[in-house]
């Protein structure tokens, strides 16, 4: 076996499964590295659970097959098997009176032996899971007792006592708030990073995907449409197309999923960049306006964040000064813009040129509301000092543009 096979925990040849003589999912060829997490992705429907479950030898193959460690996944005895893999499916368990520590215990089954005593080595290992999934606290609660985030821990633990190299997870943050999706998230990553543990998981946060994952893949409509990196796989057109988005745009650089809006309210132009602007361009696509905004670099958070919601923009290349003619052009979408909103950007030799865009906006008697304080403003550009609108906050702002849009049309 060389090296590359040495790496390799899993591989599939041309799998095809489902259920009753129906095909979900076809023509599968993964080939999963050993210590990392790896993230199903799909719609509902798609076929992920149904390849977690082939995976786990819950389910036979239609065709093809799975291999563990080199060897054909069918061949493996059931106690031989469970010492490699663990699965953690979505059922809610109805384990009776057990608890926290005789539910994780279950997991030592395939090293107990016959009559399934705990030797002193069994019970360090269940403490032992317990601990690394922060759940210590919880070993002598029942677990009927337990909310969905601890029970959630306690279902890891439990996979863990099994002592596995892989674990196959079926949406592990379903029904969890945000604090145990967190965590949980963060308790698989470090299995992987400092167990070598390998970790297959469902998942429907595309953003957690893309920051956890070290590959993922790819489901849709009885296929895979492809598996690898994140940084490759996660682009805007791919995670479109994955799951018909409408009204929605991934973007890889944040690692996020921008929500457009209706833009039937009106347009604002926003005076931005160094990250001045992205909190204001999501709350007024959340109001129903349309943004345009500039001169952006095109490596500033805000160019990204603006690109995403489909505003319309003007930017420069990174680490060049704003000229005159960008100037220009984005004058152009003041001009057609109802009013304008200074976001309190940071002055800098790069950028200075966009104070223009202030003086220009109140010479075309656009209402220009501004985050800066006055003795900033006449500072900066002193001519316009008494014809702003300033703002303590975002959200006054933004009220003070609704009240205007609504009184002037």
């Amino acid at each position: 076996m060389n090296a590359a096979e040495n790496a390799r925990i899993l591989k599939t040849s041309n799998l095809s499964m489902g259920y009753d003589g129906r095909i979900v999912l076809s023509s599968v060829n993964l080939e999963l590295q050993k210590g990392s997490f790896v993230s199903l992705l799909g719609p509902n429907g798609a076929g992920k659970t149904t390849l977690l479950r082939t995976l786990a030898r819950l389910i036979r193959p239609v065709l093809g097959t799975v291999y563990l460690n080199g060897t054909e996944l069918s061949s493996f005895k059931q106690d031989k098997l469970a010492r490699l893999l663990s699965v953690v499916l979505t059922e809610r368990t109805s384990p009776g009176l057990f608890s926290v520590f005789e539910f994780v215990a279950l997991g030592r089954y395939p090293h107990t032996g016959f009559l399934g005593k705990l030797t002193l080595r069994d019970k360090k290992a269940v403490m032992d899971a317990l601990n690394q999934v922060n759940a210590r606290e919880l070993v002598h609660r029942q677990l009927d007792t337990l909310s969905d985030g601890e029970r959630q821990k306690v279902l890891v633990a439990r996979a863990l006592a099994q002592e596995p190299e892989l674990i196959l997870l079926d949406e592990p943050t379903l029904h969890l708030d945000l604090k145990h999706r967190m965590e949980v998230m963060g308790i698989l990553q470090r299995l992987c990073r400092d167990k070598g543990i390998t970790v297959v998981a469902s998942l429907h946060d595309v953003d957690i995907a893309a920051k956890v994952s070290d590959q993922v893949v790819l489901v849709k409509e009885g296929s895979v449409l492809g598996w690898g990196p994140p940084e490759e796989m996660l682009d805007e057109n791919k995670v479109s197309a994955l799951y018909d988005f409408n009204g929605a745009r991934f973007n890889p650089a944040l690692g996020s999923i921008e929500i457009r809006g209706s833009g039937n309210r009106g347009t604002i132009f926003v005076i931005a960049g160094m990250g001045s602007g992205a909190t204001l361009y999501r709350m007024l696509v959340k109001k129903g306006f349309s943004i345009c905004t500039g001169v952006l670099h095109s490596n500033d958070l805000d160019y990204y964040v603006a690109s995403s919601l489909e505003g319309e923009y003007v930017s420069v290349s990174p680490m060049l000064p704003v000229s005159i003619g960008e100037i220009e052009e984005a004058q152009a979408l003041v001009e057609k813009s109802h009013c304008v909103i200074d976001a309190g950007f940071t002055l800098g030799s790069l950028n200075c040129l966009n104070v223009r865009l202030m003086i220009s906006a109140v010479e075309m008697n656009k209402p220009v509301f501004t985050l800066r304080s006055r003795s900033e403003i006449e500072k900066i550009v002193p001519e316009i000092a008494s014809n702003v609108i300033y703002c303590s906050t975002k959200s006054s702002l933004i009220t003070g543009i609704i009240s205007w849009i609504e009184q002037n049309g």
